[in-house]
């Protein structure tokens, strides 16, 4: 049984929606009980990293995400709130991955980051099983994170940035697998597989 974090800067619709076409099951939740209860966790997120903390803090999610042991998969504004801070509201996030959210310089380019962008692997992981470096993946972004030892794919606008990332049992993509066609369908089927064996 997978969870979805449910707060107020979740993409819960979309992400939901995947997880039926795999016939996965899940439920939608910001309940500690039943969250604890679940083999797995999906975090979700778009939306401005400041006012997410905030709803997250409201809930109790923030201390409960960071201490957990489950495997965890944030996406988009998700994964960014793994890292210690962000330049979006100069605001402090959950600190499980160490480093700070940078804005696009729109000065060399719009901003945000939007639409389909290649990436490309750095490391292996069962994430990205299958998933090759010529493959499209649909990104929304105005803030990035920088490459860290961390980062297992990178992607390239502007500059290069951490397109998927991964520390213990969190794992982090930039961009929305949900909304990425079967590419992002066989990550998150990657995501399940995980889960499964373990």
């Amino acid at each position: 049984m997978i969870g979805i974090i449910k707060y107020q800067a979740g993409n819960l619709a979309s992400v939901s929606n995947a997880l039926d076409r795999l016939h996965a099951d899940y439920i939608v939740s910001d309940n500690l009980e039943e969250l604890e209860k679940v083999d797995a966790i999906i975090f979700p997120g778009v939306g401005h990293a400041a006012a997410a903390m905030d709803d997250l803090r409201s809930k109790d999610l923030d201390v409960w995400l960071k201490n957990t042991k489950k495997p965890v998969l944030g996406i988009c504004l998700g994964m960014q709130l793994f890292y210690e801070s962000s330049e979006e509201g100069d605001c402090k996030a959950l600190g499980i991955i160490p480093g700070r959210l940078k804005r696009f310089d729109s000065s060399k380019a719009k901003v945000p980051h939007m639409g389909w962008n290649k990436f490309e692997s750095v490391k292996k992981h069962p994430i990205l099983r299958g998933i090759e470096n010529k493959h499209f993946l649909y990104y929304v972004h105005g803030y990035y994170a920088p490459q860290s030892e961390h980062t297992l794919a990178t992607c390239d606008y502007i500059e290069k940035f951490t397109a998927v990332t991964n520390k213990d049992n969190f794992i982090g993509v930039q961009f929305h697998p949900e909304k990425s066609g079967q590419v992002g369908s066989l990550l998150l089927q990657n995501f399940l597989d995980m889960v499964n064996s373990s």
